[in-house]
C-alpha cells in the first residue's frame, strides 16, 4: 500500500510520519519538497504528484492556520483550505483512493454550552472557519471515500504551544491574565495521528464497508477546560514534575475574550462530541490532562 502524506512537518504531520510508517510505503511531503510537489498553493503540481504516485491513501495534514492573518489574506486561505482539498478530492475520487483531511471546531458558531455533533448546523465566525468549512463541503461532495477529522486546541511536544508559552511567562511575570470564557479540550497531535492510523487501518481492511465508514468525525481528547484552567494545570503539573522549577507568577487572573481583541472572532464553545468516532472505530479517547502531562514530561 502507498500512502501520500502532505504537511509532513506540521504538528500533526510530524506525528503522522511515525504512526503511518507501519501501514505501508509512506511518501511524506511538504511545500519545500523537491522530488514531488507538496505545496498546496500549487494545484497543478499537486495534482501531478497524485497522478504520478497513485496512492491508495492521501492524508492532507497541511492547512492555512494563521487565523488572524486569514482576515486579510482571504485568497491565500481559500487557496490552501478550500481549493487544494477540492483538487485532492477530485484526484482521490479518480483513483478510488481514500482522502483523509483535518478540519476544525471553527466551522461552528461557538454558542451554547453543549458539545457540537457532526451534523449540527455550521456557522463559522471568521475567514479561517469559512475556508475550512468549504473545504469540507468539497471533499464530501466529490470524494466518496473520505475521512474528515474535526479537531481543536491542538498541541505537540515539538515546536511552540500554549503550555510552553504559559510556562515561560510564569517564570518571567508575577501575574498572568488568561481567557476564561472559551471552552474546549487540549488535544495532542500524537493522539490525532494514532487515531488516524487506527481508522485508516480499519477502512482498508478487506470487506470493510466504505460507505458506512466514510464521513466526518470529531476527534478531540475527552473532557473540557478553559484556557485559564489549562494554564493553571500546566503550571501546577510542571512544578510536580520539576520541583526546582522557578515560577515567578503568584497570580493567574481570569479574563474574558474581550480583554484580548483579535482581527478574527474566536468561538466561545469549542466542545466537540466524539461519540460517533469512538463507536464507529471502537476507541476510547483519553482525558485531555493525560496527554498534556505526558507532553510536559517530554519538554521539561
Amino acid at each position: 500500500m502507498k500512502i501520500l502524506l502532505l504537511g509532513k512537518n506540521g504538528q500533526v504531520g510530524w506525528e503522522l510520519q511515525r504512526s503511518l510508517a507501519p501501514l505501508g510505503e509512506l511518501i511524506a511531503l511538504d511545500r519545500h519538497s523537491t522530488d514531488f510537489c507538496g505545496d498546496l498553493g500549487n494545484l497543478a503540481g499537486l495534482a501531478e504528484t497524485v497522478r504520478t504516485l497513485q496512492p491508495q491513501v492521501i492524508i492532507n495534514a497541511a492547512a492555512y492556520t494563521a487565523v488572524d492573518k486569514a482576515e486579510s489574506e482571504t485568497e491565500l486561505a481559500r487557496a490552501i483550505n478550500t481549493l487544494a482539498p477540492e483538487m485532492l478530492a477530485r484526484e482521490a475520487a479518480q483513483l478510488g483512493a481514500w482522502l483523509v483531511h483535518y478540519s476544525t471546531d471553527y466551522v461552528f458558531g461557538g454558542g451554547g454550552d453543549q458539545p457540537w455533533h457532526e451534523d449540527d448546523p455550521t456557522f463559522p465566525l471568521n475567514v479561517y472557519g469559512q475556508t475550512k468549512l468549504l473545504g469540507e463541503h468539497m471533499i464530501d461532495w466529490i470524494c466518496p471515500r473520505h475521512l474528515i477529522f474535526r479537531t481543536s486546541w491542538v498541541y505537540a511536544a515539538r515546536g511552540g504551544n500554549f503550555a510552553k508559552t504559559m510556562l515561560r511567562l510564569a517564570q518571567e511575570r508575577e501575574q498572568l491574565t488568561v481567557i476564561n470564557d472559551q471552552f474546549g479540550a487540549p488535544t495532542g497531535a500524537d493522539l490525532i495521528a494514532d487515531v488516524t492510523a487506527h481508522a485508516v487501518r480499519q477502512v482498508l481492511q478487506p470487506g470493510a464497508d466504505a460507505q458506512a465508514l466514510a464521513g466526518t468525525y470529531h476527534l478531540v481528547a475527552s473532557g473540557c477546560t478553559t484556557w485559564f484552567e489549562y494554564a493553571n494545570h500546566v503550571i501546577a503539573q510542571s512544578q510536580k514534575i520539576q520541583p526546582a522549577l522557578k515560577i515567578k507568577a503568584t497570580e493567574v487572573k481570569p479574563v474574558p475574550t474581550s480583554a484580548f481583541p483579535t482581527p478574527a472572532t474566536r468561538p466561545h464553545n469549542s466542545r466537540l462530541d466524539t461519540g460517533k468516532l469512538q463507536t464507529t472505530f471502537g476507541l476510547t479517547l483519553p482525558d485531555w490532562q493525560l496527554g498534556v502531562n505526558r507532553m510536559l514530561v517530554e519538554t521539561l
